[in-house]
């Protein structure tokens, strides 16, 4: 399951970043609000406003060329998405409904995907799960 919430929070993550400064900000909002407010309500409005603090910093780093802004922010958001997922797995269901509705492209499963170059005489391993190479 940790893997799971590892992927779903990097999905989330990058979704929220990514909506941040479009027209669907209310929603993004609202519901990522609403998943702190079902099991931490004490935290709904530090995270109101920390969602409006990310959405303000990625509006002037547009405005400034800085690209690596709406990175670092996805990567906020996915540390908070993750610890709140661990804390409450129960949620796993809602947030992919939120990240469906919020961004339909968003695949209700997230995918993996691995890329890898070798070169010279170099070797590239790479596994979904458990790998066991025997070289002799």
């Amino acid at each position: 399951m940790d893997a799971e919430i590892t992927l779903l929070a990097g999905t989330a993550g990058t979704t929220i970043a990514a909506l941040l400064a479009t027209d669907t900000w209310n929603g993004v909002r609202n519901g990522v609000v609403s998943l702190w407010r079902r099991v931490r309500p004490d935290h709904e409005e530090q995270v109101g406003a920390q969602l409006d603090a990310s959405r303000r910093d990625l509006l002037g780093a547009q405005s400034s060329g800085d690209e690596e802004a709406e990175r670092e922010i996805a990567a906020e958001w996915q540390g908070r998405i993750r610890r709140l997922l661990v804390a409450h797995p129960e949620l796993v269901a809602e947030l992919r409904s939120l990240l469906t509705e919020l961004d339909p492209g968003t695949p209700a499963t997230p995918t993996v995907t691995q890329r890898a170059t070798a070169s010279g005489s170099s070797r590239v391993y790479q596994a979904g799960r458990d790998l066991n190479v025997d070289q002799r």
